[in-house]
Parts: structure tokens; C-alpha cells; sequence
């Protein structure tokens, strides 16, 4: 028997913010000195890399727990499942509840205690926490709750992928324009069939080598208050470590599957980077000596940005609801889902639908 995902959901915020909106940002580089170019070239070859036009940012009355807990109702109501008799509340996250203006995190109580609050469940077995694991947090949420209920410790449990990277970027960084805020969720329950659900995963940490290469580090401009931390990244590093790393982590899921690369239908991959992205999933392929299909791998970057724990289950959730363009999932299909984040935390699940 297989643990299948019986309802998802999802929230993409309402305010849009479009690479034009940051032609009048003055942009520094790691040694807090301006950047040269006009903010036009800048954006320009953002969009070449990235993909991005735009991403979504929370309104100014929302935080981490509220996205979360709106994304988390959708899926319940899609299970048709009562909230009762969840038995695990799980949130993949990064920077806990941040108000808007501020950055300091707030994660005492966790999201997920947070957020259960906020369903207002009574039931004291059903168990809150929170995973703390990069942009695969959601990922490993599906797969502990998977582990639960092999172990016969739950039947149904509630995954979460929320994050507001809005609140924790360094205007002055260009990096700053890859990061978005959403929210996505899934019920995992135990199915009485044989041939559906989660087949295999595989997770991996890098960390002799490759702990800090996503960071919290001052603003680039020099002006700017030295005490307040960002999030801050090296991309060259994390680009090369991704191509390496991640191709393999999915071909290890794939072989404990037993199916053949020709089986898969999707790739759901951590919208990251578009260009890192393509380059990962065509190393893949060519590890099992195929070209990349055509269509193997939808993308919501363009529109959605980068929203860390949020991509995968969103870009589930919209194919799903049939609200990205192209691409639908149909009974019988297998997809491949895949993320890479800060640790730095691989990890991949391969899923009959």
C-alpha cells in the first residue's frame, strides 16, 4: 500500500512586483561598493538567467502563519477531510512569522503550532512542528509524513510550505529580486491501493563543504544598519553544487522506484532559476544517456519568483486546478518532484498520480 496526496492547495499573493519596479533601486556588490551597471543591464540579464518578470509579494497585514494557514484550508477542503482527525500538522519554513517593516523572526510558538491554532483543531494528538530545511522543506514534510504513516503512527497527515522571503531580503542585493513570497499544502493519507502514491525519495546533506552557501549577512550598502542580517547567497557556488548534486539525488530516487526514466510524465522541480533548473533536469536525462523531453517540466518562475518552500506544492497545486497553462496531471501519470536549497539539502520523491 502507497500514501497518496488526497487534496492540495495553495496562496499566491495578491500584490505583483515586476523587474521595471526596480529600475530606481541602487544595487551594491559583496564588497559594498555600487554596482556600475544601469539598473536596465542589471535587470536585463536577471531575466536571462532566472526567467523572472515578476513575483508576488504578502500584503502588509499578513505573515508566514496566516499564507500558510489559508493554503493549509484549501487542501483540508479539497481532502474533504475532518481537520480532527489530522495527526500531524507539518511546516516547511525558513524565517518563521516576520511583520512587515521588520526582520526579526518569529518562531516561538512554530508555525505549525501557529497555524493549527488558527484551524482552530482541538485534538492534542495531533502533533505540531515545524522543518527547518532549506527551499526542500516542504519536500521532507511530505516524506516524514509519508515515514509516519508507513510506520503506522498516522493516517493522515498535513503538509505545509510556507515562506515570506519579502520581509528578509537586502534591497540593495540583486539577488533580492529572485526571492517571492506563497504558500502551498497537501493531505497525505493512506491508500488501499497498490499502484498509486509515493513510490520512492531520496535525501541528501551537504555540509563539509557547502553549509554556508546560503547565509544571513548585512546589507551590501554601507549605510545601512550592519546589525540587520539578510538572507544572502553565493550563486556561482550554489549553481555548480546543483548541477553536481541534485541530477544524482533524483536518479537515486528514480532506481529504488524500479520504473524507467521513459515512465516519467513531470518533473517538478524547486523553482529556483530557470536556466539552473533546465541544465538540471538535462543532466539528469543524460545520466540514463535521453535528451530531455519536450514539455517534461513546467515552470511558474516567470509569474511567481522564487518562494523557497513554496514552489513545488504550488506549482502541484496549480497544474491540479488546471491554472497553468500547458501542462496537466492525469490518473496514472508519474512525476518526479525535486528540490535544492540552503544546508545545502537535496532531496527528491518520485509519485504516481
Amino acid at each position: 500500500m502507497q500514501n497518496i496526496i488526497t487534496g492540495t492547495g495553495s496562496y499566491i499573493p495578491e500584490k505583483i512586483q515586476k523587474n521595471e519596479d526596480f529600475l530606481s533601486v541602487e544595487f551594491y556588490k559583496e564588497d559594498q561598493t555600487k554596482i556600475p551597471n544601469s539598473n536596465e543591464i542589471i535587470i536585463k540579464k536577471f531575466k536571462a538567467i532566472t526567467g523572472i518578470d515578476e513575483r508576488r509579494y504578502v500584503t502588509s497585514e499578513l505573515k508566514n502563519s496566516d499564507i500558510g494557514t489559508i493554503a493549509a484550508q484549501k487542501a483540508i477542503d479539497d481532502a474533504g477531510v475532518n481537520p480532527e482527525e489530522i495527526d500531524f500538522v507539518i511546516v516547511g519554513h525558513n524565517f518563521g512569522d516576520v511583520r512587515h517593516g521588520k526582520t526579526q523572526c518569529d518562531i516561538l510558538p512554530s508555525i505549525a503550532s501557529r497555524i493549527k491554532f488558527n484551524l482552530k483543531i482541538k485534538n492534542p494528538n495531533c502533533v505540531a512542528y515545524d522543518v527547518v530545511f532549506g527551499c526542500p522543506g516542504w519536500l521532507q514534510g511530505v516524506i516524514q509524513a509519508d515515514m509516519f504513516i508507513k510506520a503506522g503512527e498516522a493516517k493522515t497527515c498535513l503538509v505545509i510550505g510556507s515562506e515570506t522571503l519579502s520581509r528578509v531580503v537586502d534591497p540593495y542585493d540583486r539577488d533580492s529580486m529572485i526571492y517571492s513570497d506563497g504558500a502551498g499544502a497537501c493531505i497525505l493519507q493512506l491508500d488501499d491501493g497498490k499502484n498509486n502514491g509515493i513510490l520512492s525519495h531520496a535525501v541528501q546533506s551537504h555540509t563539509l563543504e557547502e553549509a554556508y552557501h546560503l547565509f544571513y549577512g548585512p546589507s551590501y550598502n554601507p549605510e545601512e544598519d550592519q546589525g540587520t542580517n539578510y538572507i544572502k547567497m553565493h550563486g556561482r557556488k550554489i549553481y555548480e553544487f546543483a548541477l553536481t548534486n541534485v541530477p544524482n539525488a533524483m536518479k537515486v530516487a528514480l532506481d529504488k522506484s524500479g520504473l524507467k526514466i521513459e515512465e516519467i510524465d513531470k518533473i517538478l522541480i524547486h523553482q529556483a532559476n530557470e536556466k539552473m533548473d533546465e541544465a538540471i533536469i538535462e543532466r539528469f536525462y543524460k545520466l540514463h544517456d535521453k535528451e530531455m523531453p519536450q514539455g517534461i517540466m513546467p515552470m511558474s518562475i516567470h509569474k511567481l519568483g522564487n518562494s523557497s518552500v513554496a514552489t513545488v506544492p504550488t506549482l502541484f497545486d496549480l497544474i491540479l486546478k488546471n491554472k497553468l497553462e500547458d501542462h496537466s496531471i492525469k490518473k496514472g501519470d508519474v512525476l518526479l518532484l525535486a528540490s535544492v536549497g540552503a544546508g545545502m539539502n537535496i532531496n527528491a520523491m518520485v509519485y504516481r498520480y
